[in-house]
């Protein structure tokens, strides 16, 4: 009976890790054929823009971004190859182990076989039955042997089970070292893609280091176009910072004036808040940041398909520095550009010839640029995924793009660590 405890136990305890296994194992596959299939969009925008003679930054910014998808892919690979590592042991433990358990339970059933043959008499069986000293004993003799033949019976029932259960565990190793060996075949033809992309890198530095004028003149246009739009943004969070402290102040006037017409003391007044706290001052605002804060690394996309050309941060390479506060995605023609959360419309306006919408969410904001058309106004209360405009066309690759930033009171935040994966 213990023996059986113990080989249930042991059949829970490998169908437990092979679940969590089967978990971790699909999302990891899922995350390397998602970065597979965004490598293949970048690659094709990168071969569309490479030819053209005028090297430009947009080519160093979607090499950075295959370079970083690139080495994403071969980390996740990495990852795979321990966890198959992992399940490769356990099942090579579980083979062992279920072929000692099936030796086992063979000696056992041979002895049991070669007890019931030495007393297959019917004559003998019923000599010990009826060489009880009492009925009792009789009947409890009578009962051994009834059990001992069903107890014959589902030991048969253990070893086909075991055998079972062992010729499962056999294939399911050879399939994990055939699935690690795939697995280390792509990772070494990553490596060397990576390698190339590496060197076309240093290329494209190269060739922008020695049209160092035109560097110069594309790097001054997008800083002149980074903070004129950084001006907007942070203009439209200053005003509500404004507005929101105007509020306060006429809120703690009227109480005091109702205070005095009813003979009241008046309440004492809360300090001013200082920077951006004042965006979290109400029960509703701050309800609004936590539930935003809340949903971190589940936001929805701004537009329902993308892929991402350009990533958040400063980038330093050989000399040259680009820095982008937001992230550049690349979508189909006339797609519809959505609030990634419920807010309200901060500021539409017109830059350029595109149009920049900011939606306040408490103290967070987000602000979605190079608009072609917004269908939304000032001070308008929107809801999740609502659509607030239609997505423009990138001067510079000719493409559908929208650029998306998102911002902590006036710190600009990683887009990327806040929306879900596409």
């Amino acid at each position: 009976m213990m023996k059986l405890k113990k080989t249930l136990l042991l059949l829970f305890f490998v169908m437990f890790t092979i679940h969590g296994f089967a978990q971790s194992s699909a999302e990891l596959k899922r995350r390397r054929d998602k970065i597979t299939s965004e490598l293949e969009k970048l690659n094709d925008e990168y071969t569309r823009i490479s030819s053209d003679k005028k090297t430009s930054l947009k080519q160093l910014s979607l090499l950075k971004a295959q370079i970083d998808l690139r080495e994403e892919k071969i980390k996740t690979a990495n990852s795979e190859i321990r966890l198959l590592d992992h399940q490769i042991s356990d099942n090579s433990n579980n083979v062992r182990s279920l072929q000692s358990q099936l030796d086992q339970l063979k000696k056992e059933y041979a002895a049991m076989v070669l007890f019931a043959f030495r007393n297959q008499s019917a004559y003998n069986k019923l000599m010990f039955v009826f060489a009880a000293s009492d009925f009792n004993q009789a009947y409890k003799r009578l009962k051994y042997m009834q059990q001992f033949g069903d107890y014959r019976r589902r030991q048969a029932g253990y070893i086909e089970g075991t055998q079972k259960d062992l010729h499962i565990k056999i294939i399911e190793l050879d399939h994990n070292k055939k699935e690690k060996n795939n697995i280390l075949i792509d990772q070494e033809k990553e490596k060397e893609k990576l390698g190339k992309e590496k060197d076309n890198q240093a290329e494209v530095v190269n060739t922008l280091s020695k049209q160092e004028k035109l560097t110069k003149n594309q790097i001054a246009k997008q800083k002149k176009a980074r903070d004129q739009l950084n001006r907007a943004i942070s203009n439209a969070i200053r005003r509500e910072i404004e507005e929101e402290r105007r509020k306060a102040a006429e809120e703690a006037r009227i109480a005091a004036a109702k205070a005095k017409a009813e003979n009241k003391p008046a309440a004492v007044a809360k300090p001013a808040s200082k920077g951006t706290d004042v965006l979290s001052a109400t029960p509703e605002a701050a309800k609004l940041s936590n539930d935003f804060l809340g949903n971190r690394g589940r936001l929805p996309w701004p537009v329902a398909n993308g892929v991402i050309v350009g990533r958040f941060g400063m980038t330093y390479i050989q000399g040259i520095k680009t820095e982008n506060p937001g992230v550049d995605i690349k979508t189909n023609a006339g797609a519809a550009v959505r609030s990634v959360f419920s807010g309200e419309v901060s500021k539409v306006e017109n830059v350029d010839g595109s149009y920049l919408v900011v939606i306040r969410h408490g103290e967070y904001f987000t602000a979605y640029i190079n608009l072609r058309s917004a269908s939304v106004t000032k001070g308008q209360k929107v809801s999740l995924k609502q659509t607030i405009g239609v997505a423009g066309v990138d001067p510079e690759s000719g493409d559908t793009q929208v650029h998306f930033e998102l911002w902590k009171g006036f710190t600009p935040q990683n887009p990327q660590s806040w929306i879900a994966e596409n």
